[in-house]
This record gives C-alpha cells, sequence and structure tokens, in this order.
C-alpha cells in the first residue's frame, strides 16, 4: 500500500479530495446554501471557518469551501485548494452596492478590483492590476443571461476595515463607476494571477450606502437572501459552461 497523503494544515483536505473546479464564498453558512443545489455533495472537512465539500453538479464534480472573512484567511484556502489541484475558482460572495441604480439583492460579476486590501501586496506591487479571467467572467455573464436574471457588471472595491469608511474614496470610487464594496475579490484575483489559475466573482448586494432611505436590517437580509441564490445559481451555471468547454483543461 502508498503512502496515505497528509491533510494540509488549514483546510483539513488531501489529494483526490478537491474538483478542478471551486466555488468559494466567504460564509461557511453559504455552503450549505451551495451544496443543496449539488449531487453526492460529501463533507470532507471542517476546520476554523473553512468547511470544505465535494460533488456533483450537472455531471462535473465540484468543491465548495468557505474562506471567511478578508484577505488573510481566503489567501491561505486558496494556497491549499491550489496545491490540491483546484483550477478554476468562483467566488461567490456579499457586497455593499456602491452605485445608486443597484438595488439591494443585485447580482453583480466583479471583472476587477481595486485593491484596497493589504494581502495581495504581498504577492505583488500595487500597480499590479486585480482582474479576473475573462473566460470565467464570460461563463458568468451568460449564465446569468440564460437564467433569465438581472445583474450588473464592473469593478469591485476589496477592502479590509468593514467598519471604517473613508467617504472621500468611497466617492472617488463611486464616481469612476464602481459597483460592489466586498473583502476578498482582490486577492482571489491576485492569487489567480500568481499561481496560474482561472478566477471570478459574483456578489449579491447586501447594503448600499449611498442609498437616500436606508432599509431595515430584516429588509436588507431579505433582499440579500434572494439575490444570493441567483448568484449562486449562475456560478454553478457557468461551470458547466466552463466544463463544457475544457477550461481547467489549460
Amino acid at each position: 500500500m502508498g503512502k496515505k497523503e497528509e491533510v494540509l494544515k488549514h483546510i483539513r483536505c488531501r489529494k483526490g479530495d478537491i474538483a478542478p473546479y471551486v466555488i468559494i464564498p466567504g460564509d461557511p453558512g453559504r455552503v450549505k446554501r451551495i451544496v443543496d443545489r449539488m449531487d453526492d455533495a460529501l463533507l470532507l472537512a471542517q476546520n476554523r471557518e473553512y468547511i470544505v465539500y465535494t460533488g456533483n453538479y450537472k455531471g462535473a464534480a465540484v468543491t465548495v469551501c468557505s474562506s471567511g472573512i478578508g484577505g488573510p484567511a481566503a489567501s491561505i484556502a486558496f494556497e491549499e485548494l491550489i496545491k490540491l489541484g483546484a483550477k478554476v475558482f468562483i467566488r461567490v460572495g456579499s457586497a455593499g452596492g456602491r452605485q445608486k441604480d443597484t438595488p439591494i439583492g443585485t447580482p453583480v460579476v466583479i471583472q476587477a478590483a481595486y485593491r484596497g486590501e493589504g494581502t495581495s501586496k504581498a504577492y505583488l506591487p500595487p500597480e499590479f492590476p486585480a482582474v479576473a479571467d475573462l473566460d470565467v467572467t464570460n461563463a458568468l455573464v451568460q449564465a446569468l443571461k440564460d437564467n433569465n436574471i438581472e445583474y450588473q457588471v464592473g469593478i469591485g472595491f476589496t477592502r479590509d476595515a468593514y467598519y471604517v469608511q473613508d467617504r472621500e474614496l468611497n466617492t472617488l470610487l463611486t464616481d469612476c463607476g464602481i459597483k460592489a464594496a466586498e473583502q476578498e475579490a482582490s486577492v482571489l484575483f491576485i492569487v489567480g494571477s500568481v499561481r496560474g489559475v482561472k478566477t471570478g466573482a459574483v456578489v449579491s448586494t447586501d447594503s448600499n450606502i449611498w442609498l437616500e432611505k436606508q432599509p431595515t436590517l430584516a429588509e436588507k437580509e431579505e433582499l440579500f437572501f434572494t439575490g444570493e441564490k441567483k448568484a449562486i445559481l449562475a456560478a454553478l451555471d457557468a461551470v458547466i459552461l466552463l466544463y463544457n468547454t475544457g477550461a481547467h483543461l489549460f
């Protein structure tokens, strides 16, 4: 018998556990809402913020792994998943809308991100752009169209300090067309560039700082979860579009 592969330190998985296609939410609770749409999903590990399942969706093997909040925890998940064979990543997350015409609950495909966090700067200088893979981005857009879902596409703002708002920067970025603010996309895109894997992101907006009338938390959550279902469906169907073109065989 051969030596059994050791598990990796954080995601607690080993070679053979991880599919080439990985959907990576931040929220561990979102993992269950994703795998409920899949077949034969097997819980592989649960450690810290990382919950990992692998299953099938319409004939393709798919892994779902939560990454927690923010760049440092997310980068650990990305790195360990890549070591175990992940080739295509789709982030499914939540984000704050940054345009007045972005209703709460809107799916937003993030095609690139302003690097307002610190983790990605450990990988590449700040001048290097954080850009999603074109094939993954196009697949997400096509999946949303195929499901007749209203969506937006644009640049995101990835940041670290959730409770700190820089009003001047927010205004500048909004004026320049930033669609949504969240905490992991630019890290995913930069790690993808460095490690040579395909990456993309679709988020559902859970708030919007520019709305004149702010909904209650309960109202925001109801709108968000409706949008989250659409984002999850888009991510899973995007995997199939990519799988059918052999996007993991690059």
